[in-house]
């Protein structure tokens, strides 16, 4: 993912990612190219670090039965990002027996997953929301 051209010229670079898709970390750097008008991260770039992660985990961890899409996104712009940001994504097993669950007679199902962007201090620099659609694929 390092090398997706989305990532790569944003400054993103992923810094772990579980053999079994059930968390991620994630490193936004700051540099000249990704900031804004005041020095700060660039919004898109703070949106771009999270964007994929929710979808890619869910979906993996799922398996091949399901369809899952990015639905709506929103981001709350908390502090200032001067330096360098992290994201940590946890999918948890009861998360997704929940959507199976929920999925299990064919029906979509819609879910938020949130995550926090913040400083190396740990301080909350963006809050990130994804929803998910989650449905079983019809057998034919």
């Amino acid at each position: 993912m390092n090398l997706w051209p989305p990532m790569l010229f944003s400054g993103i670079r992923v810094l772990e990612f579980s053999d079994d898709w059930r968390h991620a970390r994630v490193r936004l750097r700051k540099h000249w190219y990704n900031g804004n008008y005041v020095g700060t991260h660039f919004g898109g770039s703070l949106f771009a670090m999270t964007d994929p992660f929710w979808m890619i985990m869910v979906m993996n961890c799922l398996g091949r039965d399901y369809i899952v899409w990015d639905k709506a996104a929103e981001i709350e712009f908390v502090a200032p990002g001067r330096g360098d940001v992290f994201a940590e994504f946890h999918v948890e097993e009861s998360v997704l027996d929940e959507l199976r669950k929920a999925a299990a007679g064919g029906e979509k199902v819609l879910r938020w997953f949130e995550v926090d962007v913040k400083s190396s201090s740990g301080e909350v620099i963006a809050r990130v929301r994804k929803q998910l659609y989650v449905r079983l694929k019809r057998r034919d």
